[in-house]
């Protein structure tokens, strides 16, 4: 079922499952599961990725998590493994909209809800003389908004934190060479086993997805949910040394998505992301989903 043609607005999506929160988080991704994946949620021996994915959200607790998925306090933790000088500028964060002096701010920068994720709640500014500042602090008025019952995705991490907004350092890309590159470091116990290799973001939009090998390898898989990548991506330079920040990142959890940026051969801190995709997402073949099961060991004690 592609619910999402249905109700096209993200936010009335939240809402409405917001308003189921008095549900047991169990069934809910048991019905989520369903719902998306057209699979019934195996928990008691589950061999998919998607499916380790929800068992993690259940069964899985460790409060460095609720700080490395904070993108302001995870700058700290970031600091403490001795990778200050990845992080991004940031010109300053926030409880409210009304704190922000936009007269202070550069012509080009960026605000996202430190609590965002999937892409969303990201604002661009390119041009300071051309924001419309009136929509934009409506909209960072809804983000630091108290929410109202669970994370629709039942990912507990967020329930826990506070939505504030950060405001960070514009980074200058080539569109006509994919824009921003991102790459997402799929980590198991400390290990980078799969990475995502994205290119041509529109931001709320999309954009093209490739599924690469710890080497940087093109794998003949897609996810059904993204645009698969139409470009040649190359092997960074300095890939190793990525592989190597991601590992460290990562290290203290079973498994951490860890997102950098390389631009210019300068690599950037993104964000630490511990439940990719909810677990909701579909891969074409469908045996890439239990690949990237076999690398997730579950830990003990459920």
């Amino acid at each position: 079922m592609n619910y999402k043609k249905l109700l096209k607005s993200r936010d009335v999506r939240v809402r409405i499952l917001q308003m189921f929160s008095f549900i047991p988080d169990e069934w809910m991704l048991r019905i989520q599961y369903k719902i998306k994946t057209g699979r019934r949620l195996d928990l008691k021996s589950p061999k998919r990725y998607t499916e380790k994915l929800q068992w993690y959200k259940l069964y899985y607790r460790d409060s460095l998590m609720v700080q490395c998925v904070d993108k302001y306090a995870v700058r700290k933790y970031v600091e403490s493994c001795g990778l200050g000088w990845i992080l991004n500028e940031v010109f300053g964060v926030f409880d409210s909209p009304n704190e922000i002096d936009f007269d202070a701010l550069p012509d080009r920068f960026v605000l996202k809800d430190t609590l965002g994720g999937g892409g969303n709640s990201v604002l661009i500014c390119r041009n300071k003389s051309k924001l419309n500042k009136r929509n934009t602090l409506e909209t960072l008025e809804r983000w630091v908004k108290p929410k109202k019952g669970k994370h629709p995705g039942r990912e507990w991490v967020y329930d826990l934190g506070k939505s504030r907004i950060i405001a960070e350092k514009y980074i200058s890309a080539n569109v006509e060479k994919g824009g921003l590159i991102d790459y997402k470091f799929f980590c198991f116990n400390g290990k980078v086993e799969y990475v995502y290799g994205i290119a041509d973001r529109k931001v709320g939009q999309g954009a093209g997805l490739g599924i690469f090998t710890s080497d940087f390898e093109l794998l003949p898989y897609e996810r059904l949910d993204e645009a698969p990548l139409e470009r040649r991506l190359d092997k960074p330079s300095n890939y190793d040394q990525m592989k190597q920040i991601a590992e460290k990142l990562s290290e203290p959890f079973p498994h951490a998505r860890i997102d950098l940026y390389n631009q210019d051969g300068k690599i950037l801190f993104g964000e630490i992301t511990f439940f990719d995709g909810s677990g909701y997402m579909k891969y074409k073949p469908d045996e890439f989903d239990f690949m990237m099961g076999e690398k997730f060991i579950l830990p003990s004690g459920k």
